[in-house]
């Protein structure tokens, strides 16, 4: 075959190969092979400007209609969580505040002993060209009148706003951005992990209770250089346990009383962090970072249960201040802390450890006065990353762990913002036995005070009125449980 002919033939090969086209990528991929045969000199470059002509302008309309489809900006995601507990000793008719199927027939309100529905989150999220991204994030595991936790009375398993921010970058690197709206206030590495990744059930009492729900409504400035966004991306592909893209260094301005909730006085919070991961010539990867806040805050009182000078149980409303140090008006009781954080990525062996000082709006019992009070606690945090765990026809990961977590302060969100005392052990594994079903199994060992309260007065009979025995509210208790949660992620 001559050279003109094999021209010919191949420029009516090509030609019936882009003429069947529906314009995407294979529109973009039969060009290039024109335009690569042009170049080895088997067809001119006026026998492929003949066969592309019209092509490339046709291609690039397609994906201008393309764009402007809403269908090709919304992506869609999510996970629920199921939770089965069995208590396994120790006091009865204990309460955990963050998970209410921990308890027994002798747990007060509405503690759900048997099954829970912890999370069911569905994620609505997107980019909208080069300078914007949105996240709307609802959680169909509350409850009415009460918190995030499904741990208040009433009924469960409503709609609640969890996020709905968007990201406005300055520069088409993404190095530097703005975060608008109610989302995730940057204080510790825990409180940002999603609660699909976290390996404890729980997060720590000592961090945890800096936020509550661990979000707020506010404006953030995140800083990321693009080595760091690397970085951050290798953590999360290699699935070990990332707290997400907060930034390196962030600063912000935020409400003060937690998600879903007015601000209540003329304060901004304000809030800073800086964290720093870094990876070793073996490939082990390391972050360590410090965080501080400062704001004041006005809590929330109702009724408890005390005991008088007498030791009788009575009921008592606590006041906001002292004599020394007066609630004016609405300007809130000083909240500050800051605290450190060290990651050991699981590669396969890891450790994650947390610490926060303060002062906060506590209770204290004894004058019935809710004032400023000092804090302290953290956690650490051992696990072993078990990858190609196979098990029948599973491939997936293992990963055991231990936590140990310890805090001397007060839960400011909570009514009356009671002392908590917790010293905690947990010790569990996580098999991830498919990216989309996960099963956690976990022994808590728990020595903490009860932040539920019920009013477990009684009367002249000496018997409340739920037919359980009286009880004073923040008591400590002591109790052992196996804690099991199912997560689909979809």
């Amino acid at each position: 075959m001559n050279s003109k002919l094999h021209r010919i033939v191949l420029a009516a090969v090509a030609g019936s190969m882009l003429a069947g086209l529906s314009f995407s990528a294979t529109a973009d991929s039969n060009i290039d092979l024109v335009q690569a045969l042009v170049s080895k000199g088997v067809l001119t470059e006026e026998e492929g400007a003949l066969l592309t002509k019209g092509r490339n302008t046709e291609v690039e309309v397609q994906k201008k209609k393309e764009s402007k489809s809403w269908t090709s900006r919304v992506n869609l995601r999510g996970y629920v969580q199921v939770r089965n507990t069995t208590m396994l000793g120790g006091d009865e008719g204990v309460n955990l505040w963050s998970d209410r199927s921990v308890g027994d027939d002798k747990s007060l309100g509405d503690a759900d002993k048997n099954f829970l529905i912890r999370r069911a989150r569905l994620i609505i999220f997107g980019d909208f060209g080069d300078h914007l991204s949105y996240y709307i994030q609802p959680d169909f595991a509350s409850s009415v009148g009460g918190t995030s936790n499904s741990n208040a009375s009433g009924a469960g398993n409503f709609a609640q706003l969890r996020d709905a921010y968007g990201d406005v970058y300055i520069d088409k690197t993404r190095v530097h951005r703005i975060r608008v709206g109610q989302s995730k206030v940057p204080y510790g590495f825990e409180n940002l992990q999603s609660s699909s990744n976290r390996l404890a059930l729980d997060r720590n009492d000592a961090l945890n209770s800096a936020v509550r729900d661990e979000r707020d409504l506010g404006a953030f400035y995140y800083y990321t250089p693009t080595d760091i966004q690397a970085l951050f991306e290798d953590i999360n592909k290699q699935g070990l346990k990332h707290s997400g893209n907060y930034g390196m260094f962030a600063l912000g301005l935020y409400n003060g009383q937690g998600a879903n909730a007015r601000d209540q006085n003329d304060n901004y919070h304000v809030v800073s962090r800086f964290t720093y991961p870094w990876k070793t010539d073996s490939g082990q990867i390391y972050e360590a970072g410090i965080q501080a806040y400062r704001g004041d805050y006005i809590s929330t009182t109702g009724a408890y249960s005390r005991r008088n000078a007498a030791g009788a149980l009575v009921t008592a409303t606590p006041t906001l201040g002292s004599a020394t140090t007066p609630m004016s008006g609405r300007n809130g009781i000083e909240d500050e802390r800051v605290g450190i954080s060290f990651i050991m990525y699981p590669q396969p062996f890891g450790i994650q450890a947390e610490w926060n000082w303060g002062n906060t709006p506590g209770l204290d019992i004894a004058k019935n006065i809710i004032e400023k009070k000092s804090l302290n606690g953290g956690y650490v945090q051992a696990m072993y990353k078990i990858d190609n765990f196979q098990f029948l026809s599973t491939n997936g990961t293992l990963i055991p762990f231990v936590k140990w977590q310890y805090f001397d302060g007060y839960n400011k969100a909570e009514t009356n913002s009671p002392e908590n005392h917790v010293n905690d052990w947990e010790l569990g594994v996580e098999w991830q036995l498919a990216p989309e079903v996960e099963i956690a199994m976990v022994y808590h060992r728990m020595n903490r005070t009860n932040l539920v309260t019920g009013a477990r007065f009684a009367g002249a009979t000496g018997i409340a009125a739920n037919n359980l025995p009286p009880r004073e509210d923040y008591e400590n208790f002591k109790a052992e449980a196996l804690r099991v949660q199912l997560q689909y992620n979809f």
